[in-house]
């Protein structure tokens, strides 16, 4: 792998490509699950979900088990073919079976869900109005006290300072006005417990599993906030349309999330969720959407957060 490596830092990707193709044809381990990370991201070869899946797969089957995991997120989410939830939870219960403390944990979590034979819930949370502009709805006790702990337990060795996208590059970048930290969970990451929570997400808001972007797991301790925003992104073809957040803690002060037109602060108790509309009926972003996550006085507050597109979002893993 060290001379795949020495190729790229020369600018060779097209015989780095060759090499890693070779070894992963070969059956060897740690280059079928590199490989599957390039076709994952499309950056030295050709974006190919369908064979990164696969690629996974057999990088479990030769003994890597970051291999096999991944697998199973994409079966369980239907990333690059596909969604199989039955055998996605048997290759869970496998490898928990064998050993494995991370798909101990997500099975354990997953055998107190109700859910349906392909992993969506059995049931479909209602939301209580709490403002018309924007739309807003809250959802008690959408996820269970354990579900909260599971995502903090998750989140905490990922997370990092969060960004915002710039509106003149696109790109992701620090600004002064989100002092949180984050945790991102893409579909590398998102075990099928994780899946499960997302398709409750996917159902409370009315929404399909697909139109969801990663979910985020936040925290803001004393001091840190997110000032007066909008999550909606003026002039994307594929616009956010709802926010969804849920809240994992509530121990602290402060914290408040204000919707600034509005005059409304909200605060959810620990397993609350909170589903705001970021753009009119036809498309526009709604300015009354703007909100604010006001200053932590004392503790720390987490949240889980996903915005909501129009279509099916598609992004790098």
């Amino acid at each position: 792998m060290a001379a795949i490596e020495a190729l790229i830092r020369a600018g060779r990707r097209g015989d780095a490509a060759a090499m890693m193709e070779a070894l992963a044809a070969a059956g060897n381990a740690d280059a079928l699950f590199a490989l599957g990370l390039w076709r994952l991201g499309g950056h030295i070869v050709a974006l190919d979900l369908p064979a990164a899946r696969d690629l996974f797969r057999r990088a479990g089957e030769a003994g890597r088990l970051d291999g096999a995991r991944t697998y199973v997120n994409l079966l369980a989410a239907g990333v690059g073919g596909a969604a199989d939830w039955p055998d996605a939870l048997a290759r869970l219960r496998g490898m928990a079976q064998g050993g494995d403390f991370r798909s101990q944990s997500a099975l354990a979590l997953l055998d107190a869900m109700a859910l349906a034979a392909d992993g969506a819930p059995l049931s479909v949370p209602n939301g209580e109005p709490i403002c018309e502009a924007p739309r807003a709805l809250r959802f008690e006790a959408l996820f269970t006290p354990q579900e909260c702990a599971y995502l903090i337990e998750a989140a905490t060795p990922l997370m990092s300072p969060s960004v915002v996208v710039d509106e003149r590059s696109g790109r992701l970048v620090p600004h002064p006005i989100r002092t949180s930290d984050t945790a991102l969970f893409p579909w590398l990451l998102a075990d099928p417990a994780i899946t499960a929570l997302n398709r409750r997400l996917a159902v409370a808001s009315g929404t399909a599993l697909d139109q969801g972007e990663p979910l985020q797991v936040l925290r803001y301790t004393p001091g840190q906030q997110y000032r007066n925003h909008l999550d909606a992104i003026a002039g994307a073809p594929n616009q956010r349309i709802m926010t969804m957040l849920v809240y994992l803690t509530d121990d602290y002060d402060g914290g408040e999330t204000r919707f600034v037109q509005a005059g409304i602060d909200h605060r959810g108790t620990c397993g609350d969720a909170l589903l705001f509309h970021n753009a009119l009926p036809d498309g526009r972003v709604d300015p009354c959407a703007e909100h604010a996550g006001l200053p932590v006085t004392r503790g720390a507050k987490l949240i889980a957060s996903r915005w909501i597109r129009a279509k099916p979002f598609v992004t790098d893993a």
